[in-house]
């Protein structure tokens, strides 16, 4: 197994991120670590980095290295990106970081960071068509694919420290914030690709500010999932926070819940790019929420190297590749994942007579069914509740928020526990009762699917199934001695009857 580490030196804040490389493209974060520099502090002036923010930088980086040393990193790549790029003095600036902190900074152009941060929320997420902004602190990236294709993209010459600079003579909070959409929408009114934009686009967002407003409107509703990628910010809960910050001090900012002191100066300004660009009068597209991306320029970078495929085209299967990668991680047995959720399959089809289960809950289905077992790598008993837990802190990628919850529960079903031992009240806020009915139906299939796989063999290979009358005739295809999985299988008989509401009976 290979491990690397990348440094992305932003224009606000320094981040290092260390993973593991593991065969067949997949790769697991193992630490990471953030400092604020401000490198683009002070820069509107003249165009050079100011020597105190460039000794901070190198404080900085001398410590993401003797980081990544402790962790004996195969390969290091460092990519400096706005600031650096933009600066007078950048090669004086590379030269000191080279021979300070022997670190190769390698600046990224405006079209390889816009490619980096497609490639890390492409395939992270499962929407087809998207408009990624990334705030960054000294400049805003705008960048727009159709059918998982990258179609446009544009930087503006600007970001939430340079703007909130810019602005500070405006002695009024909230006429700083008018004036600073006002400046926002001048510029995007130049990119004419905005135009063309689909009518089915979903508004995206990338960076620290935005996964900053998450965190406040987790806060705001005390939403049970301390998580950032995919969550989501209808607009309307936009509309009240950005009115509710607007007119504020930086004294009275700084005490907003949720928001990172180190970030309560430039917030307002990240917030007024936001409202300038999901204002603007698209010809085709009517904006309705943003969906947080998690993933940006250090995840687009893990998944070129890990899967250089990425670079011609993105993952097909995000949510798939998200699963494996957890499975691989935790050295679990696939073949047995992949025959669980095999037979899982055949009975969803088999019972949709009586579940009447959507499409979209397949998603569901297939992660409680792959990662039922992740949770034996921590200790076999009680696996089924150490599994709830991985699943529900998994972050994986390609499955909202909810379906996820919704697959923790699956998973913890899948045993003989039922769910007032898995503490669901938590989460009652995400799920209607018709989502606890699903949970319960699917924890029983995956139970069943589980018990056809009791020896890991694939002994039972298929089945079908007969609704005559209050029963349940299920009929297996065997290879081999299956009498362990039928003797398993018959252990849930009680489950199916509380979900299903029939009795079961197997051949």
């Amino acid at each position: 197994m290979e491990k690397i580490a990348i440094i992305d030196l932003g224009s606000n804040s320094a981040r290092l991120v260390i993973a593991n490389i593991i065969d067949g493209g997949y790769f697991m974060v193992v630490d990471e670590l953030k400092e604020p520099v401000r490198l683009a502090q002070d820069m509107e002036i003249d165009g050079f980095l100011r020597p105190l923010r460039m000794a901070q930088t190198i404080k900085t980086l001398r410590t993401f290295r003797s980081l990544y040393e402790s962790h004996n990193v195969d390969k290091v790549f460092a990519y400096a990106t706005a600031a650096v790029r933009r600066a007078k003095n950048q090669k004086a600036f590379i030269d000191e970081v080279q021979t300070a902190c022997g670190i190769k900074l390698t600046v990224i152009s405006q079209e390889e960071e816009a490619t980096f941060v497609y490639q890390g929320v492409i395939n992270s997420m499962d929407i087809p068509k998207g408009l990624i902004i990334d705030i960054g602190g000294g400049s805003v990236k705008m960048i727009y694919y159709n059918r998982r294709v990258m179609i446009a993209q544009d930087t503006l010459p600007f970001g939430a420290v340079t703007l909130t600079e810019k602005f500070a003579n405006y002695s009024h909070p909230e006429e700083r914030a008018l004036a600073i959409e006002a400046y926002v929408t001048e510029h995007i009114n130049k990119l004419p690709w905005l135009a063309d934009l689909d009518p089915e686009t979903q508004l995206i967002g990338v960076g620290g500010s935005i996964r900053n407003l998450g965190k406040i409107s987790r806060r705001i509703k005390k939403y049970p999932l301390e998580m950032a990628h995919n969550y989501r910010v209808p607009f309307d809960e936009f509309d009240t926070i950005y009115d509710t910050i607007k007119p504020l001090d930086l004294d009275k900012t700084a005490r907003i819940k949720g928001l990172s002191s180190a970030r309560a100066d430039i917030f307002p300004a990240a917030l007024s790019v936001i409202e300038a660009i999901k204002s603007y009068r698209y010809d085709n597209v009517e904006l309705k929420e943003l969906v947080i991306s998690g993933a940006g320029l250090r995840e687009g970078a893990m998944f070129r190297y890990a899967a250089p495929s990425v670079a011609e085209k993105p993952i097909s299967d995000t949510l798939g590749h998200s699963i494996y990668t957890l499975l691989h991680h935790f050295n679990m047995n696939i073949d047995h994942a992949e025959h669980v959720f095999d037979i899982s399959m055949q009975l969803f089809r088999q019972l949709k007579v009586l579940h009447k289960l959507p499409r979209p809950f397949v998603k569901v289905l297939r992660v409680a069914s792959m990662l039922h077992d992740v949770g034996s790598s921590f200790k076999f008993y009680d696996h089924h509740k150490h599994s709830m837990y991985i699943i529900l802190n998994s972050n994986l990628y390609g499955i909202p928020q909810k379906d996820l919850v919704l697959a923790a529960f699956v998973a913890g079903l899948h045993y003989r526990d039922g769910l007032e031992s898995l503490d669901i009240a938590k989460f009652r806020s995400m799920l209607s009762e018709d989502d606890i009915d699903a949970a319960k139906k699917l924890g029983v299939i995956v139970r069943i699917a589980e018990c056809f796989d009791r020896s890991c063999g694939g002994l039972i290979t298929g089945l079908s199934c007969d609704v005559l009358g209050d029963s349940v005739i299920m009929k297996t295809k065997t290879v081999g001695d299956c009498t362990l999985e039928i003797k398993d299988a018959m252990e849930a008989m009680p489950e199916f009857r509380r979900a299903f509401r029939k009795n079961l009976e197997i051949l």
